[in-house]
């Protein structure tokens, strides 16, 4: 049985029940069914975004992505120990191992080069955890340009390193003459007295004093460019192509033990001392020459003389005397 509500009318001074019509009673209903939807609207969307709903898959894939998020930043930390240390293996490349083989450092602008301008990541935005993966991804860049730069770099210097080997067996490094066969170091590199003219003028090689027939050695491994008296003064001569711009030259020659184009190694015998050509005793005439231009055998001798017997040669050929060619 419905209670019964009442009202006080004050112009009867009593209390008269409460009718109510359909219409107050339809729309009272129809407030309630709405304030009841809102409400269970407002508390389903609250408990959506807790943890209380999900479901057992759900939190499995919650999991899930806490440790992929939890890997991406360990492999972010690898990456930066990696780039460290390319960058230390940078450093040395430049200061080290390319300056040793007098090649022009790697700028770090050509090292990093190929990262700007363009977004080259613009398909990975846009996803929960876009910032992580576009940076992941650019460390994951930079190395891989870090790499192959580095690795063509080592490349150039094992090509230089070889070049080095055949270089230090190419330059002249010893005396043409052996010690036990030389009588003197008869005139050296600079001004000389002429021993036709008695003036004087510039010698351009060194004059070795041996009898004649004495063996002549390849000072460097090279190439036989000449063995011929077709230039003037020289008579009978050899020049070796050492490569490199090096040639060295052996003057007033009794005979060859070589023909043009034929490979030599150092120390081996290519000639004997003479006195052929413009010479006025038999003695060894020996130049080298540097990318065309001749410069001081005395600055070669470092493959067989004793610092001792270096100092003696030099003595001997620094004085102003007269050369025997």
């Amino acid at each position: 049985m419905a209670k019964i509500k009442y009202y006080y009318d004050p112009e009867t001074l009593s209390y008269r029940p409460l009718k109510r019509g359909k219409t107050l009673q339809i729309s009272n209903f129809i407030i309630f069914l709405l304030s009841s939807f809102l409400f269970g609207l407002f508390s389903l969307f609250g408990l959506l975004t807790t943890d209380f709903l999900n479901t057992p898959k759900e939190l499995l894939l919650e999991r899930e992505l806490k440790n992929y998020e939890f890997q991406f930043e360990l492999l972010s930390q690898r990456l930066e120990q990696m780039e460290s240390v390319m960058t230390n293996i940078e450093d040395r490349d430049n200061e080290i191992y390319r300056a040793y083989f007098e090649a022009s450092p790697i700028p770090v602008e050509q090292r990093r080069a190929g990262f700007g301008g363009v977004n080259r990541y613009e398909k990975l935005e846009g996803f929960g955890n876009s910032e992580k993966i576009i940076q992941t991804t650019r460390k994951i860049d930079v190395l891989s340009k870090m790499l192959a730069v580095q690795s063509k770099s080592l490349e150039e210097i094992q090509e230089l390193a070889e070049k080095k080997a055949e270089l230090l067996e190419a330059i002249p490094t010893i005396q043409p003459i052996k010690r036990e066969d030389l009588k003197r170091m008869a005139s050296g590199y600079g001004w000389r007295i002429d021993p036709f003219t008695k003036t004087r003028k510039k010698h351009y090689g060194m004059d070795f004093s041996a009898n004649r027939g004495t063996p002549v050695y390849a000072t460097g491994d090279g190439k036989i460019a000449r063995a011929d008296n077709k230039a003037s003064g020289y008579g009978k001569h050899i020049r070796i192509d050492h490569g490199f711009g090096y040639v060295s030259l052996y003057a007033h020659l009794d005979d060859y033990n070589v023909k043009r184009g034929q490979r030599v190694k150092r120390g081996d015998i290519i000639g004997f001392v003479g006195s052929t050509g413009r010479s006025v005793a038999p003695h060894l005439h020996y130049e080298i020459i540097k990318d065309r231009g001749k410069i001081n055998p005395l600055n070669f001798y470092y493959g067989d003389l004793s610092a001792s017997e270096f100092d003696a040669i030099v003595n001997q050929a620094s004085q102003e005397n007269l050369s025997l060619d």
